[in-house]
């Protein structure tokens, strides 16, 4: 491995880290990262690496929010010995992230290489960057005159995450950012910000397993395997991510419990002028 590529990938591991969870686009924050510094490696490792390496980002969710996610419980019984017990509530959660999968699961495994072929472009990142950001304000500014019903995960029905899972499809244009998306969906139907953020936590865990499966079966289809310094650069850049997601998931849960989301829209419509500007100003000399 060399070392200025493990540079690059360490950088990339930060960006992944802070922009997954971040409602302004991870993949599309990677492959703008990408096209300044390029990563020294075949097309079919980064197409693979940019959604790999989101699984240390999926960690962190793990790590955090385990007694939330996990569904068995040590419960006491009367004679002082503890058994194992079911617990309902977190069945239903999943069962609900499950159903909120579904949507972007069936468009994502019909039209992924359509979707990668014509829309991983700086152009398409940049006019989704913008147009999201303006979203994000004017559904903000919506949300200060009415009151959101559902305050707590819990409180997202069957029907609620289906509709949720119908706006996170529009996250596989690149520069639309998952966590956007299905945060953007939320919002709309009635769902408080920490509730939103929160289930969107955990509606990664499930979607960014299925898409590292299938983009680690297209690898392996097209290049037969890793290199070792691609390994390497996989772990190193998963690592980090993990990480860094620890801080930037605390972050945006208390973030959310005191802001809303207009700054993410305002930074979103910037980056996407700049990104535009970056290609339309050379030409002119």
């Amino acid at each position: 491995m060399e070392f200025f590529e493990i540079l690059k990938v360490i950088f990339l591991g930060i960006v992944e880290g802070i922009t997954e969870w971040l409602p302004v686009s991870s993949t599309g924050h990677m492959l703008l990262v990408d096209e300044l510094i390029p990563l020294n490696a075949t097309e079919a490792f980064k197409e693979m690496f940019t959604v790999v390496v989101q699984l240390g980002a999926i960690l962190a969710v793990v790590v955090l929010y385990w007694k939330r996610l996990f569904p068995w419980r040590r419960a006491e019984r009367e004679n002082g010995k503890s058994k194992i017990v079911a617990d309902k509530g977190v069945f239903s959660l999943w069962g609900k992230v499950l159903v909120a999968c579904i949507p972007a699961a069936v468009i994502g495994i019909l039209f992924d290489d359509l979707l990668e072929a014509y829309l991983h472009t700086p152009l398409v990142i940049s006019i989704t960057l913008i147009v999201y950001g303006v979203a994000f304000i004017a559904i903000e500014k919506w949300n200060e005159k009415r009151e959101l019903p559902l305050q707590s995960a819990s409180d997202i029905g069957y029907k609620h995450a289906l509709l949720i899972g119908a706006f996170q499809v529009l996250s596989l244009i690149p520069g639309t950012s998952r966590s956007g998306a299905t945060i953007l969906g939320a919002l709309i139907i009635g769902v408080a910000r920490p509730a939103g953020a929160e289930f969107t936590f955990f509606l990664a865990i499930p979607v960014m397993l299925g898409a590292s499966a299938i983009k680690l079966l297209k690898f392996f289809l097209k290049s037969g395997g890793f290199l070792p310094a691609e390994l390497g650069y996989l772990l190193i850049g998963a690592a980090v991510a993990f990480a860094v997601s620890m801080l930037a998931i605390k972050f945006l849960t208390d973030f959310v419990k005191k802001h809303d989301f207009k700054v993410f829209g305002w930074y979103r419509i910037v980056l996407g002028i700049v990104v535009i500007a970056t290609m339309v100003v050379p030409n002119w000399f």
